[in-house]
């Protein structure tokens, strides 16, 4: 996948981080990727219209006579969700000691709560893997952290210390919480970062041995069937006072060594960073091309509730004209859900205030809650929505009577966008299942995420789409058709370009798809306002009929007049 001769060397790299021991840490570096180093090579495409993704926790699916792991397993083979959904992308499934497995205690383990190794390989069986690497931080139950209290060589580097007098002042916060945490150590008191929490002690990559020993879990967790690895939290990496400590240029080098050495040994794996910023900083990180392979779109999933709140397609229209593609061999997870709320910074410099305010508003009163970051100045500002996206995209207020229909098709249309757009698409476990908010999850927890955490225990699940008319089995059921017609028409393929169209209508996001070698093209009508009729002619060019490819479509229409319902989406293949 990568020209390796035209590309920096891994000395080359680690140089830029480390100057002078660079020359004494490629031997060890090169002999780790020679260990796990296989056979194979990247022949075919990174990526296809198949490639779809089920973003789950391990244990999130739960039965009596089965592991959960095992249990995701059976669920997506019986219903056959195992042909349309190409790979699963577990949460952190290692032992933890908080945030829902962002705290790692041990990244070669399995949580016997969800299951064992041998389960992750049999799920590996029918679809492809994800794994997530939480290598910004790591618990304070962790063999590491508790050597470093103890005092015990190399583990003293391992973590970031600092002096609580200094000016931090200008680094850039996740979370309204203190920076530093004071933990008692063999050598007396120490202040250690702690960028999301008192539990989560940051790693100091400025240690060589840290790098490296995060690299060989990276090459583990490809070696155990990883077709893609999620760097999280990755923009935070590396810290230097009196910088903002976010996207600095080592952590840049630092994700370009991660891609060398995992290509010279896994050819065919893909990087993928985790940056909820701005859209700006977030693209940075496909590099020149040599970074990561894909980067999430963080700016649609609020880009999609701001045209939904606001009625119209003004702003996300805006964003996909001024998008640049990425680099040839990268392209966009996109998403509108995930196991974290909604992240709004993503907004930043898109919409207006109020624009924003509305859709912040909106939430809440649609049962939301709102997570805040500490600005540099000391105030807090709202970092993510707390809320389900099929609960965010209601269109009545939490205590109004439902319209479940209006309700599902609302939904059904932004993930139709979302899984229409250039790039690999990730569906939420909660999303395709059609669930709502769950209070008792926050108020059993106090954590305001779990408001999109429910475990389910089969049986649950099972009852929880049984009836057909009921909001969750509509979305069910429409989100499997969206599936079936993405991964079967290759004007879906994630490299396949976009051209935007102009319907004449605000409220109307339209886009054509066609096929990398053009023999197929697919017309996208999102509509976020009232019901209107469209004069296709006026803006799908060269064709005669067009083919609705969605549920009660009917046959073949002229390029007429088309009804476009209110809070609606049509994928219309061109004949």
């Amino acid at each position: 996948m990568d020209d390796q001769g035209t590309r920096p060397t891994l000395l080359d790299r680690l140089t830029v981080l480390y100057g002078d021991r660079a020359a004494e840490l490629e031997p060890q570096l090169q002999a780790l990727v020679d260990e796990y180093r296989t056979d194979e090579s990247a022949t075919g495409p990174p990526w296809s219209e198949r490639d779809v993704v089920l973003i789950t926790y391990a244990d999130l699916l739960r039965s009596p006579d089965a592991t959960p792991l095992a249990t995701l397993r059976q669920w997506l083979t019986d219903s056959q969700l195992d042909r349309l959904l190409a790979v699963v992308h577990l949460l952190p499934f290692c032992p933890y000691s908080s945030d829902d497995g962002f705290s790692v205690i041990d990244y070669l383990a399995v949580d016997p709560q969800a299951g064992t190794w041998d389960d992750i390989a049999r799920l590996g069986e029918v679809v492809d893997l994800m794994f997530d690497l939480v290598l910004n931080h790591i618990s304070q139950q962790s063999e590491w952290f508790q050597k470093y209290l103890a005092g015990e060589e190399p583990y003293t580097r391992f973590f970031v210390e600092a002096d609580p007098s200094l000016d931090l002042s200008e680094v850039v916060r996740p979370r309204s919480l203190p920076l530093l945490t004071e933990v008692e150590t063999s050598r007396g008191p120490r202040w250690v970062w702690t960028t999301f929490s008192d539990d989560q002690i940051d790693l100091n990559y400025a240690e060589p041995e840290v790098l490296l020993r995060m690299l060989r879990m990276l090459l583990e967790y490809a070696k155990r069937g990883a077709r893609i690895v999620r760097l999280d939290a990755i923009a935070f990496l590396w810290k230097v006072v009196g910088t903002n400590c976010l996207h600095l240029s080592e952590t840049h080098e630092a994700v370009k060594l991660m891609r060398d050495a995992t290509s010279q040994a896994f050819p065919s794996m893909l990087v993928l960073t985790e940056t909820n910023v701005p859209h700006k900083e977030n693209v940075s990180y496909f590099g020149a091309g040599d970074e990561a392979h894909m980067v999430y779109q963080f700016s649609l999933p609020p880009l999609l509730l701001d045209a939904l709140v606001n009625r119209d397609a003004v702003y996300l229209r805006r964003w996909l004209e001024t998008l640049d593609p990425p680099p040839a061999g990268c392209t966009f997870f996109n998403f509108t859900a995930s196991h974290d709320g909604v992240g709004v910074r993503p907004l930043e410099g898109l919409v207006p205030d109020e624009r924003f305010d509305r859709v912040v508003e909106a939430v809440r009163a649609r049962g939301g809650l709102i997570n805040t970051r500490r600005r540099p100045d000391g105030t807090d500002t709202p970092y993510e929505l707390n809320i389900t996206y099929v609960d965010a995209t209601s269109p009545t207020e939490r205590g109004e009577t439902p319209d479940i229909a209006l309700h599902a098709q609302r939904f059904l249309a932004t993930q139709a966008v979302m899984l229409a757009l250039p790039g690999m698409p990730a569906v939420y476990f909660h999303s395709l299942v059609g669930s709502q908010n769950d209070y008792a999850g926050v108020e059993q927890s106090g954590i305001n995420r779990r408001i999109n955490r429910h475990k389910y225990d089969l049986a649950e699940l099972e009852q929880h789409l049984a009836n057909d008319g009921s909001l969750a089995a509509r979305i069910h059921a429409g989100y499997r058709q969206l599936l079936a017609v993405r991964t079967n028409h290759a004007a879906f393929h994630p490299d396949a370009p976009l051209t935007l169209l102009d319907a004449g209508h605000d409220s109307v996001l339209t886009f054509e798809r066609s096929s990398i070698d053009g023999s197929q093209r697919i017309v996208v009508l999102a509509n976020f306002g009232d019901a209107v009729d469209l004069d296709l002619s006026s803006f799908v060019a060269d064709c005669r009929t067009l083919r609705p490819l969605l549920e009660d479509a009917g046959g073949p229409i002229p390029s007429g007049d088309y009804a476009l319902p209110g809070g609606s989406c049509a994928w219309l293949l061109v004949e």
